[in-house]
């Protein structure tokens, strides 16, 4: 089945415990499940709560969201490459560098949530639209050999990572 869990030699061994966290089901239904579950988690934080950081030199929330939606960016974008049989390797990115100079200072909590379900949606349209034969397309990015299947899985368990400790770290509901 193309939705399936993707086996370990899909993915570079850092991804496991992402891909881990993800339930066994319909990999759309659950990213799209996501939506509505980040949705609610923040349906009750004020906008300047987006402003905060646990601890000095962690992330804003805020920033930690727009981390997020920058990872998905960047999966989707080799989930497309590589579904699409494009074979050039594609190179990895320093999160740490994008963070600085995602403006998430000047934004709003609700406006960062929202962008995550825009996001979100276009990575569902995506996914939901790919050919069968092209989940199980593999590629490289950041040299490792990655399949299609897998950058769905690990779009679904980056977020789950992120949400987990959002929990704990930012202490919401």
């Amino acid at each position: 089945m193309p939705h399936s869990r993707p086996a370990a030699d899909e993915y570079a061994p850092y991804y496991e415990a992402y891909i881990a966290k993800v339930r066994d089901g319909d990999i759309i239904k659950i990213l799209s499940e996501q939506s509505d579950a980040i949705r609610g988690l923040f349906a009750r934080v004020p906008n300047d709560r987006g402003h905060f950081t646990y601890a000095p030199g962690k992330w804003t929330l805020n920033e930690m969201l727009l981390h997020v939606i920058d990872t998905e960016r960047v999966f989707t974008y080799r989930a497309l490459r590589i579904a699409r049989g494009d074979t050039v390797p594609l190179h990895g990115f320093e999160q740490d560098d994008w963070v600085p100079l995602s403006g998430a200072g000047k934004r709003t909590l609700h406006s960062v949530v929202e962008e995550f379900i825009v996001v979100r949606a276009a990575t569902v349209a995506l996914f939901h639209g790919l050919p069968i034969d092209a989940w199980n397309r593999r590629g490289t990015a950041s040299g490792f050999s990655v399949s299609v299947r897998a950058l769905a899985f690990k779009c679904a368990g980056h977020a789950l990572h992120h949400e987990g400790l959002i929990r704990e770290k930012y202490v919401l509901p």
